[in-house]
């Protein structure tokens, strides 16, 4: 109601109120996976080199926050603001409540440990700031957010939880 008199107040004085619903990273998208976070500055001192390198510790959790549905992983997309991607190569299943972290470096993907490796030792995430975009097989969005490493993570631990 007041935002509602506000706008009628404002027209009537002859100026014009723009009014923002929401950030861009806040939208919510009709998809029961969405990203629950993102690990996204590795432990340590960040090195891509593939046999001593810490990329593994760079992570993205994916849930199926659905109370029913199963979902097949294969064919999502993640991208990040610079273009960087990965598309699930192969089926992988997340049961309802499940998860998944998506790991840099190269690793044998694992339902049981619940776990895909992108078979790239670079690191995908920015350490100041970044978005992180999830798109179904489709192309249609499932969800999107960004970060900033000052605004995000007040503990300071590389780790910043979106979907609880």
């Amino acid at each position: 109601m007041r935002i509602r008199f506000a706008l009628a107040a404002g027209a009537a004085a002859g100026t014009l109120a723009v009014v923002i619903a929401a950030p861009a990273q806040a939208a919510e998208y009709s998809s029961a996976l969405k990203i629950k976070g993102v690990q996204y500055d590795a432990p340590g001192r960040d090195s891509n080199n593939c046999a001593t390198g810490n990329s593994k510790s760079e992570y993205l959790t994916i849930r199926n926050y659905s109370r029913t549905a199963k979902v097949n992983l294969k064919g999502y997309v993640v991208k990040d603001a610079t273009g960087n991607r990965f598309t699930f190569p192969s089926n992988h299943y997340l049961e309802p409540g499940d998860y998944v972290k998506l790991r840099g470096g190269h690793g044998t993907d694992s339902d049981a440990k619940n776990v895909v490796y992108r078979q790239n030792c670079n690191f995908i995430w920015n350490n100041d700031k970044d978005t992180i975009y999830l798109y179904k097989p489709s192309g249609a969005h499932a969800d999107t957010h960004a970060y900033t490493e000052s605004r995000d993570d007040r503990d300071g631990n590389g780790y910043i939880t979106f979907h609880g």
